[in-house]
């Protein structure tokens, strides 16, 4: 593929066809001067339910041959975990640019062989992190960014399914497929929400336990089954992350667990100048927002006003910008690895019983 030229179409080509791989699609389709010309998925009557609905050209059940066409610009990796890695390094080492479903990948040595792929071959890499782009978190992180709350010194962050795990028994249960339960697939949003609004700060040491005490029993899932029920990762995990500022943050994930019913999620900032909190329920986004100060001496809660965000079209606007401004070097998937680095001391901090510190595990690409 020869180097991006902004006045000719971007190309794309979106492997996993699955919520994410359709909602890729539908946000290259708003976006102008690209086309979703290809997509790959190895389910033949999924293919070409998406591919008519969207009106895609080009059908693969094997993603190789999508990947290896030389026409296209850009490739969408919305596979199950376990196939980020070879789908998007294949289609780097061809000259494409990835944009991968969140986590980067099951584990921080595949993560870093994503990057160096990117590197190598001068494309960009970028993980998507679409929870960050809602509007409650844009306009606190705006409130920050003007000193609102001073310095943050402690955060919580948190994703609770009352019963919530995805199909028991299927591949998000599987750790060879996965990677890990909640932790990696959810507390992976909220440490990107926490991490970017405390301003991206370096991690230094964490402190993590897991838990599997529904799922190993058949309990707490969402949906059907699969036969025989494999659940060989964590349903609740939780961890105790200090950051390299001497802010610390309380992180928890759970697809399962006895407490108030819903799907869950937020954040609580505590500064010395105020605080904060972002309260979803259900993937609401109103009213979600509270900022608590003190007005003439006096306790005070503020609502801001907020907007809905615009997830997933955000981010691929964003990546489309970084492509056609051909500023590329410092767009090669470092974001994602970093999360997937403290996802994965955050499990050995579990499995080992201690404190893991990040300099012994973290790559330096």
């Amino acid at each position: 593929m020869s180097e991006t030229n902004s006045h000719q179409p971007l190309r794309v080509g979106v492997v996993g066809l699955g919520w994410a791989g359709e909602t890729h699609i539908k946000a290259y389709q708003t976006m102008s001067n690209v086309q979703v010309v290809a997509a790959a998925d190895p389910y033949a009557e999924q293919l070409e339910r998406v591919a008519n609905t969207y009106g895609i050209e080009y059908r693969y059940t094997d993603f190789r041959e999508l990947v290896e066409r030389d026409d296209l610009d850009i490739v969408s990796v919305a596979t199950p975990t376990f196939l980020h890695a070879p789908v998007s390094i294949a289609a780097l080492e061809s000259g494409k640019h990835v944009l991968c479903e969140k986590p980067i990948a099951r584990s921080t040595e595949e993560g870093e062989a994503m990057v160096k792929a990117a590197i190598d071959n001068g494309r960009v890499l970028q993980v998507v992190f679409n929870h960050r782009r809602r509007g409650d978190v844009q306009v606190l992180k705006s409130y920050i960014d003007q000193n609102g709350l001073g310095r943050v010194y402690h955060a919580k962050a948190t994703w609770m399914r009352r019963s919530g795990i995805p199909k028991l028994g299927g591949w998000f249960t599987t750790r060879e497929m996965a990677g890990g339960g909640p932790l990696i697939d959810l507390g992976v949003h909220i440490l990107d929400m926490a991490l970017f609004l405390l301003d991206e700060p370096e991690v230094v040491a964490v402190s993590g336990a897991t838990y599997a005490e529904l799922g190993s029993r058949g309990r707490g899932s969402r949906g059907d089954q699969v036969a025989g029920s494999v659940f060989e990762v964590e349903d609740l995990a939780t961890a105790f992350i200090r950051l390299s500022n001497g802010v610390t943050l309380l992180l928890e994930a759970s697809w399962a667990v006895y407490g108030k019913y819903g799907d869950d999620f937020g954040i609580s900032l505590f500064g010395t100048e105020g605080g904060a909190e972002i309260d979803v329920k259900r993937y609401g986004w109103e009213d979600t927002l509270r900022i608590y100060t003190d007005t003439g001496g006096v306790p005070s809660e503020i609502r801001p006003q907020v907007y809905r965000g615009e997830g997933h079209a955000a981010v691929v606007r964003e990546f489309l910008d970084v492509i056609r401004n051909g500023d590329w070097a410092e767009h090669v998937g470092r974001e994602g690895l970093r999360r997937a680095q403290i996802v994965e001391a955050c499990y050995l901090s579990a499995e080992e019983g201690r404190e893991i510190v990040l300099a012994d595990v973290a790559a330096k690409l």
